[in-house]
């Protein structure tokens, strides 16, 4: 993942109040990090320990520093920093740089900004823009379901029933976070978090039905914007020759992005009743995470006897 500075000018969202003045040309550099850099030593000729590619914050201190320096001094140490590939500067608290600064960053075609908030607000924004942003990001056709706040993600090929699981789930009291389309960012350590597209958010396709927005017929306690994805059920069509898990006792794991989520296929045919058996499944995973594992109890109870049972009861 990566950003351009030109993302950093058009947010709107963090409030990071950016404007430009200087090196329009370099508006497509890139960032690929989420560390910021105060220059510090590097505008003395010490650039031992620069990190072009991440963004550098000029505040007070630095701006001061440039403007007491004799202008042949100053131009000659902002003239080796821009021989980096600086992925841009950004000055705080609308300070007007030198004009040896705006010249070489111009020169350089390294974007110049500058914004209004002090150094401290402005990196503790731009550093969650960062890493809100530059998060790794896939999509995943299914379903995802708040089920007693356990994000659980429904996944089937097209037209297994996934939506009006998820539909049934809903009139159950259960919430909706996105049909169809759902974009999972993973946030760290090891946690994904699903949404809907704005274009699909609150809207379900239901076969026969068409386009219907649960929002409106089932009120705001039927959404949620995004959910942490705790668990993943995968609808499959009933296979008579094929062996389904019957005791539970093995932990099955599928892995998106990297984190490895608890993964259970849920076979379908006429009879089950699917939005049950997804309840139960949100429900055991509470269990689970509190410590008890029903099916692994049961397996231990059931050896337990059989190693206690008597000899000599055998029938001859």
């Amino acid at each position: 993942m990566s950003l351009t500075i030109k993302d950093l000018l058009e947010d709107k969202a963090y409030g990071l109040d950016l404007q430009l003045i200087g090196g329009q040309a370099g508006l497509t550099n890139r960032l690929y990090s989420s560390r910021i850099q105060k220059p510090g030593l590097a505008l003395t000729g010490y650039t031992e320990h620069l990190h072009p590619d991440r963004v550098q914050v000029l505040g007070n201190t630095e701006i001061s520093y440039l403007l007491q320096l004799p202008e042949a001094e100053g131009r000659k140490y902002i003239d080796l920093l821009c021989s980096f590939p600086i992925a841009c500067f950004i000055i705080t608290k609308a300070l007007d740089p030198p004009s040896f600064l705006k010249d070489s960053a111009q020169a350089a075609n390294i974007p110049l900004l500058v914004t209004h908030h002090q150094s401290s607000t402005f990196i503790s924004l731009i550093t969650k823009f960062l890493e809100e942003s530059l998060l790794p990001t896939t999509h995943i056709h299914g379903v995802l379901v708040d089920v007693l706040g356990v994000g659980v993600l429904l996944l089937g090929k097209s037209g297994i029933g996934k939506s009006e699981c998820a539909l049934d789930l809903v009139i159950r009291g259960h919430r909706l976070v996105a049909d169809d389309v759902i974009h999972i960012k993973k946030k760290m350590p090891a946690a994904l978090v699903g949404q809907a597209g704005e274009s699909i958010e609150h809207h379900m396709e239901i076969r026969g039905l068409g386009i219907i927005n649960i929002k409106d017929l089932y009120g705001v306690s039927s959404i949620r914007e995004k959910k942490i994805i705790d668990m993943v059920l995968e609808l499959v069509e009933w296979d008579a020759n094929q062996e389904y898990e019957r005791l539970g006792i093995d932990d099955r794991t599928k892995t998106i992005l990297g984190v490895e989520l608890p993964h259970l296929q849920i076979p379908v045919r006429p009879g089950r009743n699917l939005t049950s058996i997804i309840e139960v499944a949100a429900r055991n995973f509470l269990l689970k995470g509190m410590g008890y594992h029903s099916a692994r109890e049961f397996h231990e109870k059931l050896l337990a006897r059989i190693e206690v049972r008597p000899l000599g009861n055998e029938v001859e």
